[in-house]
């Protein structure tokens, strides 16, 4: 009898030992981290630029995460600040050790390099470097915290009730950090506040660039993430967004005949289909605008003696 107790003692000991295990490696494996993207969208937008008004919307209150479309908040604020004559286009920018070390993606800032605001603002719109964005947080605020601090009451100014920022460059938070949270209605709000600064089109619609052309070796071709620039008519920005939870988002903008129209589709489950969605929905805009006016007809010259 004490034989068998002992063996089924050992056998159950055993059994406990490889729960136990398996406990400790379902405990160390890492949460799998929740996509919040849908097909075709999470929530999508088109607005009249000209007078605001929504011309097509589906669920554009749904919240989502920006990804780098975040960096349109970026530029409005930077814009802003030239105009009021506290930056210019050509102070310099000096990276701090910080910055140098941001991943995802970059223009391989070094720690001390300096360069402009205007080629920064470059790369922050056609490379979406997340290393320019907090470059240039630092440079204008002081620290990316106080930068942000700025992007939020910015969002709050213009209506974007439904936002919030956490970071400079919208990359996925890390351990203790949040996502940042926004709409397509209030990028909608924050692109036609943007379109209202000659400069944003500039950086938005240059679709290729050098970074560093005078030095070869480390010179970084810059291309456009848009990849409806160029190829739908009359596309000229905004700014796209992408990591895996988020999906894919973009503010679009597009002028034809003298009328622009502003189209946000945030958090599509595929690249195509994102694209796909914004070039119909631009097409759906432009269908509902009213017609653009004509020129009053000049009367004709009428010949003979006045009486």
């Amino acid at each position: 009898m004490n034989r068998i107790f002992r063996t089924w003692f050992l056998i159950g000991l055993v059994g406990l030992m490889v729960v136990g295990q398996s406990e400790v490696r379902a405990a160390s494996k890492p949460t799998r981290k929740k996509v919040i993207a849908e097909n075709p969208y999470l929530g999508a937008i088109v607005v009249d630029n000209a007078t605001g008004k929504v011309l097509f919307e589906d669920k554009a209150d749904a919240e989502g995460y920006p990804a780098s479309v975040l960096k349109l908040m970026d530029l409005l604020t930077v814009l802003e600040k030239i105009e009021q004559k506290q930056l210019a286009l050509q102070d310099p920018v000096i990276v701090s050790a910080k910055a140098s070390h941001i991943g995802g993606s970059r223009v391989w800032l070094a720690e001390k390099e300096t360069f402009s605001v205007d080629d920064m603002l470059y790369a922050l719109m056609v490379q979406s470097a997340n290393d320019v964005a907090v470059a240039l947080a630092e440079k204008l605020a002081g620290s990316t915290d106080a930068f942000v601090e700025l992007m939020n009451k910015r969002a709050q100014e213009l209506g974007m009730t439904h936002t919030v920022f956490h970071s400079v460059h919208g990359l996925p938070p890390g351990a203790g950090q949040e996502h940042d949270v926004t709409t397509a209605r209030d990028l909608a709000l924050l692109s036609r506040e943007l379109l209202k600064h000659k400069d944003t089109l500039r950086y938005t619609s240059t679709r290729e660039r050098p970074f560093r052309p005078d030095d070869k070796k480390h010179m970084v071709v810059m291309r456009n993430h848009d990849h409806l620039l160029g190829t739908v008519e009359g596309v000229d920005g905004l700014k796209t967004g992408y990591f895996t939870e988020a999906g894919y988002s973009i503010a679009l903008t597009a002028e034809r005949k003298g009328q622009r129209v502003i189209v946000i589709v945030l958090g599509s489950i595929d690249r195509k289909v994102r694209d796909a969605k914004a070039a119909e929905l631009l097409a759906k805009g432009f269908l509902a605008l009213p017609a653009p006016s004509s020129p009053s007809p000049v009367p004709a010259a009428t010949s003979g003696t006045a009486k």
